[in-house]
């Protein structure tokens, strides 16, 4: 954890001892010396004031408490919000409160009628009492912890004296306020009865009964009376808020939180339990004050009223500018909350609190609390409703670090929270519910779009690696099968800066197999002082994001390149999922080219303020090789290197002038254009002509399959798949068309079909020379194989020209005169058993692959297709 600076974790529920945070005040408030708050002060008082908000003593009815914490941009947005409603909560019932005593319009038996009142005037008292908080929130936390304290020296003592009056005072009538009739007169007086201990008022009380609300004149039911009385159980939260500025925060913030919620919800439940069984409903119902007036003392009832909801106000308020403060330090929304971070010389965030201060007047332009309290519990029930999910997915993702000290969490309470908070959400208001979690989706997309801190932990990337590890052991190679065979590549890669285009195609070849990069450091590490390869890592996976292509690195240290390239054979990907074609770029004497100076994904700007954010490419890949200067791969290691990926029983793919591939075609996602494109295979090893159906290998098949999957990536939709039979100097013509049609109609390959005569020089149906690995007749010399390359690279080239028209079982789409070949699929003949004639192989390669544009020479050793159902 001590590599996750953000400040999130300080502020809130994680405050693990010994987390790293920032010894100046900019990191924490105060910074270290600002640590000084107990479990009692820092906790435990501010979690009581909060949970003993004003509802106690005006909205005492029923009780409900949810509970959990976490960290992130949009719930610690949507939480930060909930925290705002809630101190304009609080400062209304406060007014409300004040009013019924001293309001110019109180009707009750005790009215003082000192103060004015209408809309406009309560705005003006709410506003004063927010600038009267604001003022104690902007000196510090301190000064609140002391403020914390003696308020809930008042709350204590005015709960003592009522729940003693309870017991105390005798049965009594208590007058109601008035309420107007349908033709606006009053009607006559009402009253309410305390009648004591009474089993027939608890008997009576037992049921719902629900009634209009006589300060709104709404109906109540069980959703609009849980959406108040949950504003009492909010402040759960209000000692982790305060993490920043604990002694011990991993140790005072569960003991004190569950010292906190054991005591009110003792108190509460006594509450209840004598209210129920002392008044009557119509006095339950018609006068939420109605405390002062059974108590021995009212005016001490009027002090716990005014202290709780001060108390509860100012905790919701320094609180959510702590929340606030965190939010704009890991600029999560950029310029919008700059002001936020702004701390004075103790630490205390005062512009934060200022931020919070103007979004709580806003609040209090609606003026009535009941109207808020709904809004309130909804968004704290959507904030819990994500702590919730957090929880249970860290518990799913059996992530090794996360070790609630609770002794009685598990994954059944997690997912019953959810439950139980998404339910309630939608019972109190389902416009509300669906507003607050279409908010909270859009600012997680939000965040998503900007990029998060990379230094955080992200519960996502935990339940992915949990999947995947599950479904990997799952993925068993016992049980592959040839009908769901796709192409799982290895593409080695010497320096990015060349390989750019040929990055690409390989990633539009994988049809949604592994892609894997692998990249060969020489060196020796029993001479080097540390590992060389790790600091690479960061670079490749900036060219990854940078190419857009979805691609895992694979890095290794070797002595030679040739065997780092059979180290990552062996050992690249995991399980079922690993490597099973191998790709090269073609060696040939080609002048390096740096497409990162043409590409303009590479040309543009990095924003390194946002997640995956790095420096220039340009600074982490040295240039290009000069022309004529040494390689780190000899021509002989190279062909070796395919030698050993086919003894692994590996397929091979060389690349050449894959730098040539039109721009369009390079695009991600780009359809076709105005200009037609072929892709042509030759399923035929040309440098050892055959005639009859020699050309359905097992090779043959898979440079087929190949061109057929490149065909459906959508870059590649508009081109046109040709592939060209050789017929041998005996064979009629017809008769391997007929076949192949047949072929290519099981394997439901749409293709046009062209025969060429080849193979003049050689006997047709001569058989395989007896060792393997000839890729020509072992009676042929030098200039004979060379001259045969010249012919086979003539006759290719002659066929790139060729325009033709759809044709039986072609592609629909009539004459394609004028197309060019876009690509072009050669059979790769088999490296010679011999490596002295290495060399020679390479030279007939090259020889008849020059000048055919992008090519791919493909030798494939494994079943690729299957006709069966």
């Amino acid at each position: 954890m001590a590599s996750e600076s953000s400040p999130l974790l300080a502020y809130r529920l994680l405050g693990e001892e010994g987390a790293a945070l920032p010894a100046n005040g900019a990191g924490s408030p105060g910074g270290a010396s600002a640590r000084k708050l107990s479990t009692f002060l820092g906790v435990v008082v501010p979690t009581v004031l909060s949970m003993f908000s004003i509802v106690v003593f005006l909205r005492i009815v029923m009780i409900s408490r949810t509970l959990g914490p976490e960290v992130g941009g949009s719930i610690g947005l949507m939480f930060y919000l909930a925290n705002v409603c809630g101190c304009a909560v609080s400062l209304l019932g406060l007014v409300e409160s004040v009013l019924d005593v001293f309001g110019a319009d109180a009707t009750g038996p005790s009215g003082l009628h000192v103060l004015p009142q209408g809309y406009g005037w309560n705005l003006l008292y709410g506003s004063l009492l927010l600038g009267l908080v604001g003022g104690v929130c902007t000196l510090g936390a301190d000064l609140y912890a002391r403020a914390s304290f003696l308020t809930f020296l008042l709350v204590s003592g005015s709960l003592t004296s009522v729940l003693i009056s309870f017991v105390a005072v005798g049965p009594r009538a208590i007058p109601l306020t008035p309420r107007p009739g349908r033709n606006g007169s009053s009607l006559l007086p009402r009253f309410g009865h305390f009648t004591g201990f009474n089993s027939s008022t608890l008997k009576d009380n037992l049921g719902a009964g629900y009634a209009e609300d006589y300060t709104t004149g709404a109906m109540m039911n069980f959703a609009s009376v849980f959406a108040v009385l949950f504003n009492g159980c909010t402040g759960i939260m209000a000692g982790a808020n305060m993490s920043g500025e604990l002694k011990d925060p991993s140790r005072a913030i569960p003991l004190g939180t569950i010292i906190a919620v054991a005591y009110t919800l003792f108190v509460y439940v006594l509450l209840f339990f004598l209210s129920s069984f002392t008044c009557d409903r119509t006095l339950l119902q018609e006068d939420y004050g109605f405390f002062r007036a059974i108590s021995l003392w009212p005016p001490l009832v009027l002090i716990g009223i005014y202290a709780t909801a001060l108390s509860a106000s100012m905790s919701s308020l320094i609180g959510a500018s702590r929340i606030l403060h965190a939010l704009a330090r890991d600029d999560l929304f950029g310029v919008i909350l700059a002001p936020a971070k702004i701390v004075s010389r103790g630490g205390n965030p005062w512009g934060a609190v200022l931020y919070s201060w103007g979004l709580v007047q806003l609040v209090l332009l609606a003026g009535k609390l009941n109207t808020i309290a709904a809004v309130v519990t909804v968004f704290y029930l959507v904030a819990y409703a994500a702590v919730d999910l957090s929880c249970l997915s860290l518990e799913w993702a059996s992530a090794p670090n996360f070790r609630p000290t609770f002794s009685l969490f598990s994954w059944h309470t997690c997912l019953l929270g959810v439950a139980s908070c998404l339910l309630m959400m939608f019972l109190i208001s389902p416009g509300a519910a669906g507003g607050s979690l279409l908010l909270m989706g859009l600012l997680a997309a939000l965040l998503t779009a900007r990029g998060g801190p990379s230094s955080w932990g992200y519960v996502s990337q935990a339940l992915l690696f949990h999947q995947v590890r599950k479904y990997l052991l799952r993925l068993d190679v016992r049980k592959d099968h040839v009908k769901f065979w796709r192409p799982q590549l290895l593409l080695l890669v010497g320096n990015p800066r060349g390989a750019l285009p040929l990055l690409r195609l390989a990633n539009q070849l994988k049809k949604g197999g592994l892609y894997v990069l692998g990249h060969v450091t020489l060196g020796d590490l029993d001479s080097l002082p540390s590992d060389p390869v790790q600091p690479q890592y960061g670079a490749w996976l900036s060219l990854v994001d940078r190419a857009q292509v979805k691609a895992f690195v694979d890095l290794t240290l070797s002595p030679s390149v040739r065997q780092g390239a059979q180290h990552l054979l062996r050992i690249s990907g995991l399980g079922g999922m690993k490597p099973n074609t191998l790709v090269l770029g073609f060696y040939d004497d080609a002048p390096p080219q740096d497409h990162f100076l043409t590409d303009p994904a590479f040309s543009e700007p990095v924003d390194s303020t946002r997640g995956g954010g790095s420096p220039a490419l340009s600074t982490l890949f040295p240039p290009p090789r000069a022309p004529g200067s040494p390689r780190a791969l000899s021509p002989q290691d190279y062909v070796a290197t395919v030698a050993d990926a086919l003894k692994m029983n590996k397929n091979v793919v060389l690349a050449r002038a894959s730098g040539a591939l039109p721009p369009e075609r390079l695009s991600r996602g780009s359809g076709g254009t105005s200009q037609l494109h072929h892709v042509d295979v030759w399923p035929l090893n040309l440098l050892r002509p055959r005639g009859g159906p020699g050309y359905v290998d097992v090779c043959g098949l898979f440079l087929l399959q190949m061109a057929t999957i490149l065909g459906m990536v959508p870059a590649w939709h508009s081109a046109r798949l040709r592939i060209f039979l050789c017929l041998g100097p005996r064979e009629a013509p017809g008769a391997a068309e007929g076949r192949l049609r047949v072929l290519l109609s099981q394997l439901r390959i749409r293709a046009e079909v062209q025969e060429v005569v080849w193979g003049e020089g050689a006997e047709a149906g001569e058989p395989e020379a007896e060792e393997e690995g000839d890729f020509v007749n072992s009676r042929q010399g030098d200039a004979e194989a060379e001259a045969l390359a010249r012919s086979a690279n003539a006759l290719v080239r002659a066929q790139q020209g060729r325009g033709t028209g759809g044709g039986p079982g072609g592609p629909e789409g009539g004459d394609a005169e004028g197309a060019t070949t876009a690509l072009t699929f050669l059979y790769l003949p088999r490296p010679p058993a011999d490596p002295a004639r290495y060399h020679r192989y390479l030279a007939l390669l090259e020889t008849l692959s020059r000048d055919l544009g992008p090519t791919l020479l493909v030798h494939g050793v494994t079943p690729v297709t299957c006709t069966d159902l």
